[in-house]
């Protein structure tokens, strides 16, 4: 694989406000504008360590149909068995591979450099629906107590759905429990002293939004013997349903479609139904767990000891100090600054490591919308339903928030920018927003996600942006390909949506240094940064294996969903490991990463 280097650094400082669902401290004002880009950092103990990146181990899981084969990764300790989630078969299922001989001399590459068969295959093959109903959408493995859970929803909407626990200590994983938790679980993550799990419960509504469970926080307890609780512990957000105009003040977005009627039912949609828990990381001290809100542009903050929550707004990214490329017709990479033009973060994934002795979050700043459809039988009973739209292979449109700007009319703000298809009008930006007097005219535009990833600290204060690196340093390394979907090899295709879009992530440390990794969904290439000093962020490497040519197959490892770090004490190949799980590819890739 050819990889380049880079040496840059980016700083921001954003001062976020906060919301507690218990107590009264008072009002929070609204976030503040976000800081210049800092000036490169001198080098010092923190200067750039190289690295060296190759990939070791490769597997496909369902040939036949890929897609969904792969997303969400987890490791064993003891047997050096890797877990994948695979959606892709009639039955949830998650696949288990022996990582303790790895070949890496079995693996070649292609005329291109990328490798695009397999040295490892699936040694068990666990059947999750054979003791638990639903689709299965993570793990999450507890090395202390060799313990594997998988979130499970339920197939309608309304109904709550389950972890299943797995003993994983012998041969064959053997089922124990099902524990209860929220609607939709869609991430968990077991607390480093392997005592809790904490379980993020989406809610997402139903597509004719009749029906929108609540999102929620579920914890299940371990004891000491690593005895798992019958019942799990809720954190709910009703509390903060009279904090929708304060949390929208910090950044937050809702949709609430309140007061329409849809199917004869007339719409009250909450604070607490709108809320879509979507991933978790704990703290090294197993105190606090950050949960990323994505949709809503925020983070909430659990005290795992007294179930308290904060909700922390995370504010928006301001597109005149950074570039970007917002538009797919614009013949190529055209990266630039607009005024008046912002970000929603929106986080998906999220990591936390601990500096200085206080806990620091990580956030992959993907980006997401809303559009939901029910079904209708044509154009005159989707409209008689209540539906905005109707389409034949979608069904009744009952909510949307993306409107491209070219649809706005923009104000005074935007004078001397084309808002059509060779600029900024190409760009996806939400409807909802902007038009602060109501008046129909746009006198600010936002876009989702940062096409980033950022640290805040434990306050929810932006401590570091990587700004639009992403872009530029994608851009300069594919030229035309940049932007690249996940579908087919057509440059600049994601320009008007989220660029290179930043989902996965995983932190780990190798030698003195901690590193961040962020898979890029729609190119499939991974961004690495020294974040060993949060203060002092530096770029160190880039790597992919993907072919790119145009109109061409893709091959090779496309949409990096879900990244698990190795440490060199716990690796069958005593160096630091990155597994990937590629969910369009239905590929997992292992990759060795060592200090030069």
């Amino acid at each position: 694989m050819k990889k380049t280097k880079i040496a840059l650094m980016l700083s921001a400082a954003l001062a976020l406000g906060g919301c507690f669902a218990d107590g009264n401290d008072g009002a929070n004002g609204a976030a503040g504008p976000q800081g210049p880009q800092g000036e490169q950092g001198i080098p010092g103990d923190n200067a750039p360590v190289g690295i060296d990146i190759s990939m070791i181990g490769r597997a496909v899981l369902n040939a036949e149909d890929a897609e969904g084969a792969a997303e969400i990764v987890s490791y064993q300790i003891s047997k050096n068995w890797l877990y994948a989630i695979n959606s892709s078969t009639a039955s949830p299922t998650v696949n288990i591979i022996d990582l303790t001989d790895v070949d890496a001399n079995e693996l070649s590459a292609d005329g291109d450099g990328v490798i695009t068969n397999t040295n490892l295959a699936t040694a068990i093959t666990l059947d999750v629906s054979a003791n638990t109903p639903g689709d299965a959408n993570s793990i999450a493995v507890n090395n202390s107590f060799e313990v594997l859970a998988v979130a499970m929803a339920a197939d309608e909407t309304g109904t709550k759905g389950m972890v299943a626990f797995y003993d994983i200590a012998g041969a064959q994983p053997v089922f124990i429990k099902n524990v209860e938790v929220g609607y939709l679980p869609d991430a968990l993550a077991f607390s480093p002293n392997g005592r809790k799990l904490v379980v993020a419960n989406e809610g997402e509504p139903s597509g004719d939004y009749t029906i929108d469970p609540e999102g929620s926080i579920s914890i299940i307890d371990l004891d000491e013997n690593g005895v798992i609780a019958d019942t799990a512990s809720s954190i709910t957000f009703e509390a903060f349903n009279n904090s929708q105009t304060e949390l929208e003040a910090q950044g937050m977005k809702f949709t609430n479609p309140t007061g329409r009627t849809i199917k004869g039912q007339l719409l009250d949609i909450t604070v607490a139904m709108d809320l879509e828990p979507e991933y978790v990381a704990i703290s090294k001290d197993n105190k606090t767990a950050f949960v990323s809100l994505q949709e809503n542009n925020g983070i909430a903050i659990v005290d795992l000891e007294t179930h308290r929550v904060d909700i922390k707004g995370l504010g928006f990214k301001d597109w005149s100090v950074y570039g970007l490329d917002a538009s797919d017709k614009d013949g190529g990479v055209n990266i630039r600054t607009y005024p008046n033009l912002k970000g929603l973060y929106q986080p998906d994934t999220v990591a936390s490591f601990t500096w200085q002795g206080a806990a620091f979050v990580v956030t992959a700043n993907e980006g997401d919308g809303r559009e939901y459809f029910f079904d209708a039988d044509d154009e005159a009973s989707c409209l008689a339903d209540g539906g905005l739209a109707f389409d034949e292979d979608d069904g009744c449109l009952s909510y949307i928030d993306e409107v491209r700007a070219e649809d706005l009319t923009l104000g005074t703000a935007f004078d001397g920018i084309n808002n059509d298809d060779s600029d900024l009008g190409r760009l996806k930006v939400i409807e909802p927003m902007g038009d602060d007097d109501n008046d129909g005219i746009y006198e600010s535009l936002y876009t989702y996600g940062a096409r980033s990833f950022s640290i805040f600290d434990q306050n929810g204060n932006l401590v570091f942006d990587s700004g639009d690196d992403m872009e530029r340093i994608t851009a300069s390394i594919h030229g035309a390909s940049f932007n690249n979907d996940e579908d087919e090899n057509q440059g600049d295709t994601r320009s008007d949506a989220k660029g290179p879009e930043p989902e996965a992530l995983a932190i780990g440390e190798i030698g003195d240094k901690r590193y961040a990794f962020i898979g890029l969904e729609r190119m499939g290439g991974v961004m690495v940064y020294d974040i060993t000093n949060p203060y002092n962020v530096n770029f160190v490497d880039y790597f992919i294996n993907r072919g790119l040519n145009e109109d061409q197959e893709i091959t090779g490892d496309l949409a990096p969903e879900g990244m698990a770090f190795i440490h060199a004490d716990n690796s069958p190949t005593d160096e630091a490991l990155l597994i990937i799980g590629n969910e369009i590819s239905g590929s997992v890739s292992i990759w060795q990463i060592s200090q030069k």
